[in-house]
Formats: structure tokens, sequence, C-alpha cells
């Protein structure tokens, strides 16, 4: 699929002050996760029965997975655009997409009560295939080992360079095999996000007028996979923008001609955004909702303001923060449809997350940031300054 060539491994050490600050956060994330299973979910967390998915699933899932989309919109632009020009660019964003949908599931293992029971997912006579959430785990499981299979290039390249002996042997013979397949995983690698996207937003259509009517509407599936689409897009120039000023390499200013795409992206969330509140004949709610009215307003203004912004004249300075506006507004909206618009009724306590809830959260973050960082210092991630087109 592609050439080793194209790829190098970041420069600089492995143990550094913010390496250190990651693995200190991991490690406090990995007591609470521990102490939680030794005791109860409601021990760490401020769940009750009218808010049984708090900011773990808020984040982890629905906002972590839309963010680990960017080797899905890569694919989209690699594969079937044939843009294959930015086809070096694909490997990095797929290793942060592993890292995003593999904590993904973690992260829903901890937060279900009787998590002894997580084996019978992998009981045929235990599952509901009506089931929409069956559809989403099944999906996210499958596309995590889509995404381990794809960065499995890399990992043989480097059993590749060791002295003769059994793994070099098994990476030469696996390698060309491997790549002659490749195409068809990455065709249903494809496929899946476009599956359980949809989904994450079917789950809050049956949940009926629990959630406030600016962000209830059937047309949730057709916005949840545009906007993750919008949101890969935005996180490869985040990552391009924070992975050239960390390691200090050159800029890939192909993302610069990605870029070009968020505009009508964005563009389309945003007509499927208006048509379902006029269809739905909601716009009055847009100015009498007090607390949710701001919050649809911030929402809104997060992600409208850098799409008009890429549609301009682009720097990467520009692009990086206009990409992070971008991210947080993506984010938000899916927040506000899983948390801040839910109410399950009067007779629960709002719901609002506990410091260990949001500790274990910042750990899951800084774990996928150090074992990028590992990764990327060990193995050929990222695209060579002639193979990204550096300027």
């Amino acid at each position: 699929m592609s050439h080793h060539d194209d790829y190098v491994q970041a420069p600089g050490k492995l143990i550094t002050p913010v390496t250190v600050v990651l693995a200190l956060l991991v490690a406090f994330a990995f007591a609470v996760a521990g102490y939680r299973f030794v005791t109860s979910i409601g021990a760490v967390s401020n769940l009750n029965d009218g808010y049984p998915w708090g900011v773990w699933l808020a984040y982890d899932v629905s906002i972590g997975t839309a963010f680990a989309c960017g080797g899905y919109a890569l694919a989209i632009i690699c594969y079937i655009l044939n843009g294959w020009k930015y086809h070096p660019m694909i490997r990095s964003a797929v290793v942060a997409s592993m890292f995003g949908y593999a904590l993904a599931g973690t992260s829903v293992i901890i937060d279900i009560g009787r998590y002894w029971n997580v084996y019978n997912f992998f009981v045929p006579s235990q599952w509901q295939p009506n089931s929409i959430m069956f559809e989403v785990a099944l999906c996210v499981m499958a596309y995590t080992c889509i995404l381990i299979i794809e960065f499995l290039p890399a990992v043989l390249e480097k059993l590749a360079t060791f002295k003769d002996g059994f793994f070099k042997s098994m990476a030469l013979f696996v390698a060309p095999k491997l790549d002659k397949v490749l195409i068809f995983i990455i065709a249903l690698g494809m496929t899946l996000p476009t599956m359980h996207q949809s989904s994450l937003g079917s789950l809050f259509i049956i949940t009926g007028y629990k959630l406030h009517p600016l962000w209830q509407t059937n047309f949730l599936p057709l916005l949840f996979v545009s906007n993750a689409l919008l949101m890969g897009l935005s996180i490869v120039q985040f990552e391009v923008g924070l992975s050239s000023a960390g390691f200090k390499r050159p800029y890939e200013y192909e993302a610069l001609e990605i870029a070009r795409f968020i505009p009508f992206v964005g563009a389309f969330w945003l007509a499927i955004r208006v048509i379902s509140l006029v269809v739905g004949g909601k716009i009055g709610y847009l100015f009498t909702s007090g607390f949710h009215s701001a919050m649809f307003w911030i929402e809104t203004a997060l992600i409208v303001i850098p799409i008009v912004m890429f549609a301009t004249k682009l720097t990467p300075r520009k692009a990086f923060f206009m990409a992070m506006m971008l991210c947080f507004g993506g984010g938000l909206y899916r927040m506000n449809v899983y948390l801040v618009g839910f109410n399950p009724g009067d007779e629960w306590n709002p719901y609002f997350p506990s410091v260990v809830e949001f500790m274990l959260t910042y750990g899951f973050i800084a774990l996928e940031v150090l074992a990028y960082i590992i990764l990327s210092r060990l193995l050929k991630l990222l695209p060579k300054a002639h193979a990204a087109g550096a300027h």
C-alpha cells in the first residue's frame, strides 16, 4: 500500500518532562480504574439510574471516537477521492485512531456496572442484533481490530530491521501477504465508522422527550456521521500542527490542501442542522430555552467561525487554531446531546461528573498522547519531509 521510505521516526528522547507528567496522569487513572473494579461504579462516579451514562461514555465513546476519525477521513480522501498524494499522512492518523477506539472500548468496560458479565458480548447466544448498542459495540470492536491490522506494516518494518532471527523472518514472510489484502481491510475500515457513528446518534432518538428539542431530531444519525467526518478532518490539522511543533520537524503542507474539504463538510452539517430545526418547528427554542439556548449558540459559534475561516487563505498557525476551535465545537455538540440536553426527569438530581471521573478521563487522554509519542519515536509513523510535501 505504501513504501517504507515515505515514513520516518520522530526525533527526541522517550523520557522527557512531558512524557513523565503524562505517565503520572496515566498511573493515577489506572489506580482509579483498579479501585473502581474492586469497589463499585458508585464509589468513583456521580452516576445514578437517571443518568447511567456519564462523562466517560460522553467523552471517551461519543467524542473520543469522533476525534479518532482522522484515519477515517484520510482514508476517504486517499482511497475514494483518489488523493494518493496524501497517503504518507495516513499512518500517523491510523495510530491516533487506533488508540482512540481502543480506549473507547476500555472506558465502556469500566462504565459497565456488572463488568464481569462483559464476556457475554463474545457469546453468540447472548447477542441481540436488534439493539443499537450491540451494533455500536460490535462495530467499535471490529474497527479497533481493523486499525490494528492497518498499523501492522509499521511494526513489521521495524521487525525486518532486526538481525537474522525469528522476528525478522516472520516480518519478511507476513509483510508482502498483508500488503496484498490490506486494501480489502481498508474498505471494511471505511464502512464500520459510518455504521457506528450513525448509531451513536440513533441511540438518542429513542430517548424521545428526554432529549431537549434543540438536539432531538430524526436527523441525528446523519448529523453524527457528518460531524465525525468534520472532526476527523479537523483533528488531522490539529495533529499535524502539534507534531510539527512538538517533534520540531517540518510542517506537512499537504494538510492545508486537505483543509479545503472542511468548509464543504461543515456546510453540509450546518445545512442538516438548520433543516432539522425548521422541519421540527423548533426555531423558537433558539431564544427561549435559557441555558440550553446559550449552549446551542456557543456550540454553533465554535463550529461556524472556523468553517468560514477554513474557506479563506490558510497558514499553519491559522489552520491549527481553527481546527482546535472546530474540535471544541464538534465535541460540544456531542456533549450537548449526551449530557447537557438530556433530562431523565425532575425526580433525578442533575448529574455532574465527580473529580475522579474527570481525572480518569484526563488519564485516558494522557495515555493516548503518551502512547502516540512513544510509538512515533520507536517506529516510522510520520511522513518524511519530501513525502509530505514540506515547503
